[in-house]
């Protein structure tokens, strides 16, 4: 699977050359509502700086700010909104076009799939300056850029935010991202998992261990900032890095930013279980999420750390009103704007596989999947309708998302709760609309259930999320580049 935050989560979407409505899977029924008082959960705004993110078309909403996501006041906005409720932005990024579709871009040009695409670390001094309690999760692969360098950006945004930034950590998956920055094309999974687990280490070692905790004295007497014996060059020599250090900043409040990551694959999930503290998972079940929350924890102990040291944050997308009527209505509204190309674009990069060659108003049950990757066969013969179009399965496959009233909506994330979720990365269909209105209908019904917390908490964004320090705990392999002073 590919990296989560790159990765398709589409739904329903509508066949432009008809314009029709896209007929819906059968919806379970709406459960009673339930007085139980689970643990509050986390949540995070998934988006992304650009006009198209997942749910492609919706940007032609009327209610939509998404068209203007080069305008610096659109984000400050957003997140002067959310602060105080969401735990944070997590904001997507890609390095490449989706040109697999159709032979090239044009589709992705043209509907604006993430393409273009504004560098997300950038918006965050301003949302930060803006807010007093919104963490900040951003995406960078570690091709992109040159660890040493990447190390100084993240310190510099960990200071300017007070502590409240987390890096989700993505090795790529587009061969022209690959291409874009020098390489014949995307390396193998190993070689990018291999590069991943070395650039890390270099991070790690020049957050933790290149700058001592007392290292910094600001002594105007003596006209000393910092003692040069507790500045430590770290001397990283590898298969794919040589750093020679020191690390360019000094210490700041989480010296290492929280960590995400979303692998979903074997080597990602063993990934995730060594290094990360929290995952991006896109489970279509209860079931499926409990099934992968056990085997990743279960990684994580035989890494050394412990079960709980990896928080889960479930992909949903919410549609909430004050009546279900309203509620299915402004579904509806949504499912009319969707784009079944866009989507179908989308998917043909994710899977490397022109989806243009095969006719979305086929039923899957007549289409010939001798001739398809192991992969997409297994989508196929998976949907449990195969009278079922085949663009019906890409409107689909990805994203669970919960419709109704506040009551109703709240029911359903007390049952990913109780499958064992520590929180939602929430996927809008309208930008703004789906964050606010969770902040204005939904939350007050989360709290009143001890589904949210009232307080959103002090400290880093670390303390806030994991109940600990702001920084990362003994157990995490990083901590072995500290030194012995800052180990107390």
């Amino acid at each position: 699977q590919p990296m989560c935050a790159e990765r398709s989560l589409g739904e329903s979407h509508v066949i432009p050359s008809s314009r029709r409505t896209p007929s819906p899977l059968p919806r379970r029924p709406l459960a009673p509502y339930r007085t139980a008082m689970p643990r509050p959960l986390k949540l995070n705004a998934f988006t992304m700086n650009c006009v198209s993110h997942i749910t492609h078309g919706l940007w032609t909403h009327p209610e939509s700010r998404q068209v203007d996501y080069t305008d610096l006041g659109t984000w400050v906005d957003l997140a002067r909104a959310l602060d105080g409720v969401f735990d944070a932005i997590f904001l997507a990024d890609v390095t490449g076009t989706y040109d697999v579709y159709g032979g090239g871009y044009a589709t992705a040009a043209r509907e604006a799939l993430q393409l273009p695409v504004g560098d997300p670390l950038l918006l965050v001094p301003a949302m930060a300056y803006a807010t007093e309690h919104l963490g900040f999760a951003f995406t960078a692969s570690t091709m992109q850029e040159h660890p040493y360098l990447f190390a100084r950006r993240v310190s510099t945004l960990d200071h300017l935010t007070r502590g409240r930034v987390a890096w989700n950590i993505v090795t790529g998956y587009l061969d022209s991202g690959a291409r874009n920055l020098g390489l014949p094309g995307l390396p193998s999974h190993a070689e990018r998992y291999a590069r991943a687990a070395e650039y890390v280490d270099v991070a790690y070692k020049l957050w933790e261990g290149s700058w001592e905790d007392d290292a910094v004295l600001r002594d105007r007497e003596r006209r000393i900032y910092a003692d040069p014996a507790k500045v430590h060059r770290i001397d990283h020599h590898g298969a794919f890095y040589d750093v020679e250090g020191p690390h360019l900043c000094e210490p700041s409040p989480q010296r290492t930013p929280v960590l995400f990551q979303a692998g979903a694959s074997p080597a990602g999930r063993d990934f995730c279980a060594r290094h990360a503290e929290a995952t991006f998972i896109t489970a279509r079940s209860r079931e499926g999420a409990r099934a992968h929350i056990d085997d990743v924890r279960a990684r994580a102990v035989a890494h050394g750390r412990a079960a709980g040291d990896v928080l889960f944050f479930q992909a949903l997308g919410i549609v909430v009103a004050g009546t279900e009527e309203e509620a299915r209505r402004r579904e509806a509204e949504i499912a009319e704007r969707f784009s079944l190309e866009a989507v179908l674009a989308h998917q043909s990069g994710e899977l490397g596989i022109d989806l243009a060659r095969y006719d979305p108003a086929t039923p899957l049950g007549e289409l010939d999947v001798n001739g398809m990757t192991s992969t997409l066969r297994a989508m196929v013969e998976a949907a449990p309708d195969q009278a079922l179009t085949f663009g019906d399965l890409v409107r689909w496959t990805g994203l669970a998302r919960i419709v109704g009233t506040p009551e109703q909506v709240a029911d359903r994330l007390a049952e990913w709760a109780e499958a064992g979720i520590d929180g939602v990365n929430l996927v809008y269909a309208i930008a703004p609309g789906s964050f606010t209105d969770v902040v204005e209908h939904l939350a007050p019904e989360l709290r009143r259930r001890g589904l949210l917390r009232s307080d959103p908490g002090a400290g880093t964004l670390r303390e806030r999320l994991t109940g600990g320090g702001p920084r990362l705990p003994s157990t995490h392999p990083a901590a072995r580049h500290r030194r012995p002073r800052a180990t107390a």
